[in-house]
């Protein structure tokens, strides 16, 4: 039996709210007149695959049971680009990760996005302990960010920046009262920017895992490195470090199963992602799957 499509949503004029700053890209927020929720439309970088990329991300999210953001295939004025539904809303404030770690690690700067060494994840760990009061708070928010930086490793997502996760929180009599986001913002994964020339020639060539490899994630490992590592590296030397936080996530994505992605591949319409995309995506997530899955023997 054949899967049905994706939907398409066709944002009209008359929904748009607001022009949204955060960020590089394009973007806008709207609401449906029948809908409750806002939406945020992001429109992709000229000549790249962002709008499938968060789609297709979201929805290996949803296949892992990874707490995630919903992103639909949108049209607006007759470009293409991707939706995304708001999750900060019944009160809760969305407080990005830098504005976690400044008010927890005192040397932390808030301020830029990309190549901030600062931005490790022992710091990380270091404001979850010093932002949860209770350890079962502690534990569930680790665990969380756990499994969205193995969610990264699995789609070679370079762009977990720290305004790229947060908290949820809620001010109910005086008491704030909070949980970590559901994962949000997986435009730069799965070779989304890649050229068609280049995505045949490394198929050809079998150098995916090389592409995979050589990535630069947003997650430092040590304040004093030039670079974060490779989204992969960076669960390979995780796993070692706090295996009670990262082994069930790697665990989690160890039983995601081939015909999953291509059901999901398969729903994307056909003139949204090409034919190497698909194949391109394909091998991506089995080399970094199959990488996973050794780090448990």
């Amino acid at each position: 039996m054949n899967e049905p499509q994706y939907p398409v949503i066709e944002v009209q004029p008359e929904w748009v709210l607001e022009v949204e700053a955060m960020g590089s890209k394009e973007k806008f927020w709207y609401r449906d007149r029948e809908d409750k929720a806002d939406w945020l439309f992001k429109y992709p970088k000229p000549g790249t695959g962002q709008h499938w990329a968060e789609k297709v991300a979201a929805e290996i999210a949803k296949v892992l049971q990874i707490r995630h953001a919903t992103v639909e295939l949108a049209l607006f004025m007759g470009s293409r680009g991707s939706t995304t539904e708001s999750f900060a809303r019944e009160g809760r404030n969305l407080f990005h990760g830098n504005q976690i770690l400044a008010g927890s690690v005192r040397s932390y700067g808030p301020s830029g996005m990309f190549r901030h060494s600062s931005h490790t994840l022992d710091n990380i760990r270091v404001a979850m302990d010093r932002t949860f009061a209770y350890p079962h708070g502690r534990e569930r928010a680790k665990l969380a960010l756990a499994e969205y930086l193995v969610l990264d490793a699995l789609i070679a997502n370079v762009d977990r920046h720290h305004e790229n996760w947060g908290l949820l929180r809620k001010n109910a009599d005086g008491q704030w009262t909070g949980f970590v986001a559901p994962t949000f913002d997986h435009a730069s994964s799965l070779g989304r920017e890649l050229l068609e020339d280049r995505r045949e020639l490394l198929l050809k060539e079998g150098r995916v895992g090389q592409y995979v490899e050589k990535g630069r994630g947003g997650v430092f490992w040590a304040e004093a490195d030039k670079r974060g590592p490779s989204p992969l590296e960076l669960i390979r030397r995780a796993i070692k470090a706090y295996p009670d936080e990262f082994r069930p996530a790697v665990e989690k994505v160890a039983r995601f199963d081939r015909s999953a992605l291509e059901t999901i591949l398969k729903r994307v319409p056909e003139d949204w992602m090409s034919r190497l995309e698909r194949e391109f995506t394909l091998a991506l997530v089995c080399y970094s799957h199959h990488e996973m899955a050794k780090l448990l023997t």
